[in-house]
């Protein structure tokens, strides 16, 4: 029995597991042991994979795992959170209880995300879409900014029924936009090649440093950004060959 070709899988496995414990804690109200769960969720998502590249054990097994595993921690999550935002928010739109369903369709936007990926040979080394953690990394951070920010600007703004829809269906499409968006992973050992991911990595420090949960939105927006004004670079350096 090769227990190697094992390892992996039970690493995604955990990550499923993570998801599972977070969901428990939104239906307890408990937003920040729900944000960590899914932040462990998604260290496990980034290590089944490493250790798959390790043991050469990658396969379409460990492919369609790693994406239902995501589909809970990175989907159903961030859609509960959003349901419960949108629940608690103000009626500018509606009162109607039928109203914050619509947060799920976060969940529906990252199911189709995960789908495309899974058949989409484009993204081995970047990503045409934000990643379905990164997405949930944002949503989940949201409850938290509402709780611990004193601004009233801030308490506004997340409370707001029709604010709280944009960032839904904006969240669905930035899942599955025709965008590509730079790799984080470090393949060589070079400042020359490396420069992006430097630059992105000591700006996230300071905003998470100096920010604390609000940074988190920030550190994603931040990312959307400068993957579009690397695009914007990488085009004008081709018209100009």
């Amino acid at each position: 029995m090769n227990i190697k070709k094992h390892i992996p899988n039970s690493i995604t496995l955990l990550n499923l597991f993570c998801g599972c414990i977070a969901i428990v804690f939104v239906t307890k109200l408990d937003f920040e042991m729900a944000f960590y769960m899914v932040c462990l969720g998604i260290f496990f998502d980034f290590f089944d994979g490493f250790f798959a590249r390790l043991f050469k054990v990658s396969g379409p097994l460990g492919l369609q795992l790693d994406s239902l595993a995501d589909m809970v921690t990175s989907g159903v999550v961030p859609g509960y959170i959003m349901f419960y935002m949108l629940s608690n928010s103000q009626h500018e739109i509606s009162s109607s209880p039928l109203l914050p369903f619509l947060g799920f369709i976060i969940t529906l936007g990252s199911c189709y995300r995960l789908a495309v990926f899974n058949i989409d040979t484009r993204q081995t080394n970047s990503f045409i879409g934000l990643p379905t953690p990164a997405n949930a990394l944002f949503i989940l951070s949201l409850p938290l900014v509402l709780k611990y920010s004193d601004s009233l600007i801030v308490l506004e703004i997340l409370t707001n029924q029709w604010i709280l829809i944009v960032i839904t269906l904006f969240s669905a499409f930035i899942l599955n936009a025709e965008i590509p968006l730079f790799s984080l992973k470090i393949k060589k050992f070079n400042l020359k090649d490396n420069a992006l991911q430097i630059v992105f990595l000591c700006f996230s420090f300071l905003l998470l440093f100096f920010f604390q949960y609000l940074g988190i939105p920030l550190v994603i927006i931040g990312y959307v950004l400068l993957s579009i004004v690397s695009n914007v670079f990488k085009l004008d350096e081709k018209k100009n060959r």
